[in-house]
């Protein structure tokens, strides 16, 4: 059978359970004629013409032979539409691996450009091959396989190297210090709930923080757990840490936003899903629900950069009308677009689908979520310490209602390449591979 699912991320979405007439159209089998290059450069085809959320902007006649595979196929599809940098093909299994166990296979970092040849490490997973070779926050990847970052970004890009299942790299301190190891890409569990607290203001009431890194099921539990944490300290402001956030599952985001809505009535709007004309009949509405461990909350401030997008501008976007939302640190990615997910052949594609909008049909934020208070994101101080400005600008806000001036640091609010150079490198799909070290 095929399977199809919903996502809602950056590079990935959600899986919501969804009815669409694909009569039209005979999924590939696995191990059958039916699963030849050309069969499935035509089923591409097909399945874009049906689901694409764009669909009227596709090209009018596609010749199949000049494309080797069917990966070839929809980038030349997703060409003829400049707000699409999401929709992609790659492995089911892997799909399923990270959604499922919130795994997948790599080196366990993110990183970002500081500069043209400056290349840092933003998050690196603990018990990940990348961390047990010493990599952290805020290091300077100098050298991969011997080659300079200058050279490799005038070539190939880095996100080619990052696939590979071995790598030398040549690591700079910020003390300067330098040193190489050889890492083998390995399995990464990510914990999506890295850290929370209870922060106490000087008034006498409680502040709840907590570093959110992905919208994936084994975040269910845990956040039942922080939000029960936070109702029982009489919790009322939230701060979100969403810097990294580059989306995940639509049913973990609306969980979230059932625990920041518990003074929300019961059945009101939390976002609308709507897909094509084709589709119009699988469009969807998701209302709140009040659990045992949600917030009346008065205030909730999302921290953001670049990296932020998908699920994470959906739950701040689908917020907006019901409490107080403010937004600290810089622009998010601009992704009020999701993607179904359809199996066939042991692949899956990812087409951009849908959009969703907020109860008061506000979304299409291509251009991103605009910060409210800028702060600046410095690499080298931890997410989340009591020194990190992206924190305290929170802070100042839920204390004094006004932004803190903004911050001198040594790290500039800069927006990372565009998920089109992504592309062109051969990275741009899945969550996993922003993690994996891709940016």
């Amino acid at each position: 059978m095929q399977k199809v699912s919903v996502i809602a991320a950056f590079l990935l979405l959600g899986l919501v359970a969804c009815s669409i007439d694909e009569s039209n159209v005979a999924p590939p089998q696995t191990g059958t004629s039916a699963c030849s290059i050309d069969a499935q450069k035509q089923f591409v085809v097909n399945k874009m013409r049906d689901v694409y959320f764009w669909n009227d902007d596709l090209p009018v006649a596609v010749d199949l032979a000049t494309f080797a595979t069917p990966e070839a196929v929809l980038e030349h599809l997703i060409s003829f539409q400049p707000l699409d940098h999401f929709s992609y093909i790659d492995l089911a299994a892997a799909d399923a691996q990270f959604f499922g166990a919130g795994q997948y296979e790599g080196y366990g970092f993110s990183s970002r450009f500081e500069a043209a040849d400056d290349l840092r490490f933003i998050r690196v997973f603990s018990s990940s091959p990348a961390g047990t070779a010493g990599f952290a926050r805020g290091q300077r990847i100098m050298m991969l396989n011997g080659r300079t970052i200058a050279d490799i970004e005038a070539n190939e890009g880095t996100g080619s190297l990052f696939t590979l299942p071995t790598l030398e790299f040549t690591i700079r301190r910020p003390d300067n210090t330098e040193f190489t190891s050889t890492v083998n890409a390995g399995i990464v569990t990510i914990d999506p709930l890295p850290q929370h607290r209870v922060i106490d203001r000087p008034d006498g009431t409680s502040v709840g923080y907590m570093e959110l890194v992905t919208f994936i099921s084994t975040a269910d539990d845990a956040l039942s757990g922080v939000f029960e944490t936070f109702r029982q300290a009489g919790v009322t402001d939230i701060i979100l840490d969403l810097r990294y956030n580059g989306g995940g599952l639509v049913s973990t985001t609306e969980l979230l936003g059932d625990f920041l809505g518990g003074g929300v009535p019961g059945n009101t709007v939390f976002s609308r899903t709507l897909f094509n004309d084709n589709n119009s009949a699988a469009n969807r509405t998701a209302l709140f629900a009040r659990l045992a461990e949600s917030l009346s909350l008065s205030r909730l401030v999302v921290i953001a950069t670049e990296r932020t997008a998908s699920a994470s501008e959906l739950i701040t976007n689908s917020m907006k009308p019901h409490v107080e939302v403010t937004i600290v640190g810089s622009t998010t990615l601009g992704k009020p677009v999701g993607q179904l997910g359809i199996e066939f052949c042991e692949k899956i594609l990812r087409p951009t689908a849908f959009e969703t909008v907020n109860s008061n049909e506000e979304g299409r934020y291509f251009d991103g979520l605009a910060a409210d208070c800028p702060a600046i994101d410095d690499l080298l101080i931890p997410v989340g310490d009591n020194t990190d400005q992206n924190l305290t600008t929170a802070l100042t806000f839920l204390e004094t209602g006004a932004c803190p001036a903004q911050m001198i640091g040594p790290t500039t609010l800069q927006k990372p390449r565009k998920t089109g150079d992504l592309r062109n490198s051969g990275r741009v799909g899945a969550p996993w591979r922003e993690f994996a070290g891709a940016w």
